[in-house]
């Protein structure tokens, strides 16, 4: 293995560690010689490789049961994490909430009637949940004068969402508009990136954004026939695509970057 893109004797925390992308991050990590620790509100991973198992049966991949949302719980997690492995070196604030293509009515209508709550559930996942991650975590590896940060954005984040999509809907009979709530958690995450990367570059903490494009999850047809037809490549990503971008900002590959913007969307915003 090349040793610039080796994770040997890291640590590595991982939120929405028990969703698709999460676990093929920490399959890889694990692959590369580091303990993973995962941290996710639910205990149940959505998926299993032969690397996620073999890394849980021997310790060292882990999960932590945690709200990202309550300050308390992320320290309750992260003392626990400190004293399993030691300070982590990468942060990756993987998780997210969004309204999936087939998203109830109350969700999906115009922006007029967006409803409030639904706002402030995304907002408090995508943006809160990271700002308290990076506070705590981070602060930690600040401390220590290393580490790298990966926040996970969207090309919502940075494109406004293309509404054609959602028309096999609206042809159906439904209002359907992608909501606002995602898009603008994604944009946030952003700055937030550069803001954290120029606070703590004298630190040796690196914090970067990954803004990634859709996943295939077997979504509804309709949604995938129109989605891939706006894609320069022709489909979705497949979930392990984006292993290599992360295994690359984790590492010593890497050294030299921060506050940066790292897109992997197949060529979603090119056009």
């Amino acid at each position: 293995m090349d040793t610039l893109f080796s994770l040997a004797g890291k640590t590595a925390v991982i939120t929405g560690g028990m969703g698709q992308l999460g676990i093929e991050y920490a399959s890889s990590f694990f692959e590369r010689g580091a303990f993973v620790s995962l941290i996710d509100i639910s205990d149940k991973p959505k998926a299993y490789s032969s690397s996620f198992e073999q890394g849980l049966k021997s310790g060292r991949i882990k999960a932590y049961k945690a709200d990202i949302t309550d300050k308390k719980s992320i320290e309750h997690s992260a003392a626990a994490i400190i004293s399993d492995a030691g300070v982590p070196h990468i942060l990756i604030n993987n998780a997210a909430l969004d309204s999936p293509p087939d998203a109830p009515v109350s969700e999906v209508g115009p922006f007029e009637a967006y409803p409030e709550e639904s706002f402030d559930k995304v907002m408090d996942v995508n943006v809160k949940g990271t700002f308290l991650c990076s506070q705590i975590f981070g602060g930690h590896m600040a401390l220590q004068g290393r580490g790298s940060i990966i926040n996970i954005s969207s090309i919502y984040g940075m494109l406004s969402p293309c509404q054609d999509i959602y028309e096999y809907r609206r042809k159906a009979g439904e209002v359907f508009f992608k909501p606002v709530a995602y898009s603008v958690s994604k944009s946030g995450i952003s700055n937030l990136t550069r803001y954290l990367a120029t606070y703590w570059a004298k630190k040796g903490v690196r914090v970067n954004t990954l803004t990634l494009a859709g996943v295939f999850n077997k979504q509804p047809q309709g949604f995938l026939d129109a989605y891939c037809a706006r894609m320069p490549m022709g489909r979705m990503a497949n979930a392990d695509e984006y292993v290599g971008a992360v295994v690359f900002l984790a590492s010593d590959a890497s050294s030299y970057m921060t506050g940066s913007n790292l897109v992997i969307d197949g060529g979603w915003s090119a056009w």
